[in-house]
């Protein structure tokens, strides 16, 4: 896979622990909103006789409401933008996962040609095509788990940014925290402005 950076949508406690234990935790997907998703994922671990699967969610997309919204809503949300080729690395290293990107397939699509079942935990259905994600998925015929924790170095985070619905007034504080955790103080952090951005009003408001 080639891009130039990957986005993992998330909250100021999973990022805390990112930063402060410098690693990604892969979880059960069993919980996951999206129930044909967490259902193939499922029917995987059944079909291959696995006792556990686990998973992380990135982007390729560039920033968009939806994202935010669904996987980063509130004040909380938060945006890691990691280094493309750094996070692919840091998956190679890792016994037992697979880093790949998802298809998006029509119902049509399953109708006319059945998946394999190596395909199972990488389809999703086509109305989730702007999502453009790409999922570290680990497996284990032998051990039972609930979660795995993969080391990462920080220098793979390009930069942090936080929610558009965090408060103006709490930025700089929010900010300074997470530069304390050690090693973060050179990542850029910032707040999203993409539900205010004062260029855009400023543009609207000169409006000929």
């Amino acid at each position: 896979m080639s891009s130039l950076s990957y986005r993992r949508y998330t909250d100021l406690p999973a990022l805390i622990h990112v930063l402060t234990n410098r690693e990604l935790t892969l979880l059960d997907p069993s919980s996951w909103d999206d129930k044909n998703d967490s259902f193939f994922l499922s029917t995987y671990k059944e079909k291959k006789k696995l006792k556990s699967v686990l998973a992380l969610c990135f982007t390729r997309e560039s920033e968009t409401y939806h994202h935010w919204r669904v996987f980063s809503s509130g004040a909380s949300g938060v945006c890691v933008h990691f280094n493309a080729s750094e996070l692919e690395s840091t998956f190679s290293k890792v016994k037992d996962v697979k880093f790949k990107e998802v298809s998006y397939l029509k119902v049509d699509d399953l109708r006319n040609s059945r998946p394999k079942t190596a395909e199972l935990p990488f389809i999703k259905r086509i109305p989730y095509k702007h999502e453009n994600e790409s999922r570290a998925l680990w497996e284990s015929k032998s051990e039972e788990v609930m979660f795995l924790n993969v080391p990462i170095d920080l220098s793979a985070i390009v930069r942090i940014t936080l929610s558009p619905w965090l408060h103006p007034s709490l930025r700089k504080n929010v900010v300074a925290s997470l530069k304390r955790i050690d090693g973060c103080k050179s990542i850029p952090m910032w707040r999203s402005t993409l539900t205010e951005n004062s260029d855009w009003k400023k543009y609207g408001a000169s409006a000929t």
